[in-house]
């Protein structure tokens, strides 16, 4: 077996929360806030109602939905997986394709309130499987259709599970090398599509974090190089390892990420931040806008539909996402709704909004990711701007309130004003936690009716 996941394995199965520095902590308790307002927002989705009245009751591992109900652990997990992933909110690695936390955290919050662990434990265990995902991640070549979901991320939420639930460094190991036969292979084209089966793949990576221990613990084994095997031949067109222990334990990977306030995909972003700029400069209404040009890298111009046929195909459309901006004023989780799709002025805009890619930019993208948006007027005004990069980059990160307010925003969805505040505050003191149940309580006293 590889000496990289080995050592990944021991680092998981031994990191003590008290050896993370305080900056490093409290970015990751930020990360667990932001990571459990989507949930708790997505839970919400019909088709995530309609999967928990099938699945039917249960106990071990708490929703994270209206009521918090309990379910069987692997369940649990699926379930807040795929709520994460509903509302395209959810945060992710800025330097390579992987949107970690949503993927990790489900199965630790499974698994640790089967074990009853605690807050330190926990919050160790999911920094760390966010470090296993990142650095397994940047050696991964992912086939060109494939997306994240239920890859690399899957494998550092089996490692993460195992922690919660006790696993010494051989079992950690041994956790990820079975999940390897576990891996995924969405496609991207479900997204355009607006195919939720995609948000699945994402929820898979919570079981795989809730079952994989438990095949572990029941004695299942692997073969040695699964990973490497199952990553550079299987699901992914390479894997090289070589960096993945670079700085392990002094440089931390959960602190490269970006969180995301516009309620779609990333790479539309930087778009988005250079519209607003023009919509400001020119205070339009709607029906005086004669066209929105977008001049952006490859990936992002791709996302060009204009008649998104749902609301998960609208995330990854880039000419209703700049139609929603223009008539309602932002692009986020209220503005980005069911009601957007449906209205006509969005629907009559989408189609004024042209996207072309320019070369110059692709060639810079993925370290920037560049965009030039035009807003011309029928009067014959426009306002043009250009970015490198997106607001919320390394370049121009949020600041903290901003995405305190957007837990708010979001866990106002499940529970009372109240409750929103508890669930904050607890979260702070989270390595105070004696038993992650009693967070879950916590929320159950705080659900709106």
């Amino acid at each position: 077996m590889g000496r990289e996941i080995e050592t990944l394995a021991r680092f998981v199965a031994t990191l003590q929360w008290r050896d993370v520095p305080a900056p490093v902590r409290a970015h990751a308790k930020l990360v667990l806030l932001d990571t459990l307002g989507v949930i708790l927002a997505g839970s919400a989705r019909p088709e995530l109602q309609g999967l928990r009245a099938r699945l039917g009751g249960g106990d071990g591992a708490t929703v994270y939905a209206r009521g918090f109900p309990r379910h069987d652990p692997r369940h649990a997990a699926l379930l807040n997986g795929i709520a994460g992933r509903a509302i395209e909110l959810c945060e992710g690695l800025r330097l390579v394709s992987g949107q970690a936390a949503l993927q990790v955290l489900p199965g630790v919050l499974a698994g640790a309130e089967v074990s009853g662990c605690g807050g330190p434990d926990l919050l160790a265990a999911f920094v760390a499987g966010y470090d296993v995902a990142a650095r397994l991640a940047g050696g991964f070549t992912p086939r060109p259709l494939a997306h994240q979901n239920g890859q690399v991320a899957l494998l550092a939420a089996a490692a993460a599970g195992a922690r919660v639930r006790g696993l010494a460094a051989d079992g950690v190991s041994r956790a990820m090398r079975i999940a390897a036969t576990l891996l995924l292979t969405p496609s991207y084209t479900n997204a355009v599509a607006g195919a939720t089966a995609l948000n699945v793949a994402g929820g898979m990576s919570g079981f795989a974090g809730a079952l994989a221990p438990d095949l572990a613990l029941a004695g299942f084994t692997a073969q040695d190089d699964a990973v490497e095997e199952a990553l550079g031949q299987l699901v992914g067109a390479g894997f090289s390892a070589a960096a993945a222990l670079d700085a392990l334990g002094e440089r931390w990977e959960i602190t490269r990420n970006y969180f995301r306030l516009y309620a779609c995909c990333n790479p539309i972003h930087p778009a988005l931040d250079c519209l607003a700029a023009c919509l400001a400069d020119l205070h339009p209404r709607p029906d005086e806008i004669a066209a929105i040009e977008v001049a952006t890298y490859r990936f992002a111009s791709v996302m060009r539909n204009p008649d998104p046929p749902n609301y998960f195909a609208s995330k990854y459309s880039l000419p209703h996402a700049a139609a929603t901006m223009a008539v309602r004023g932002g692009a986020g989780f209220a503005e980005l709704d069911d009601t957007a799709l449906a209205d006509p002025v969005i629907a009559a805009l989408r189609h004024r909004v042209h996207i072309a890619e320019d070369p110059e930019m692709s060639a810079k993208a993925p370290v920037l990711r560049p965009a030039r948006v035009t807003v011309r007027l029928a009067d014959g005004r426009c306002a043009s701007h250009a970015r490198d990069s997106h607001r919320g980059d390394f370049n121009e990160p949020f600041a903290e309130s901003e995405i305190r307010g957007k837990f708010r925003e979001l866990a106002g969805t499940v529970l009372t004003a109240e409750g929103v505040v508890a669930a904050e505050r607890a979260v702070d003191a989270a390595e105070a936690w004696a038993d992650i149940r009693a967070f879950a309580d916590l929320l159950r006293r705080h659900t709106r009716p």
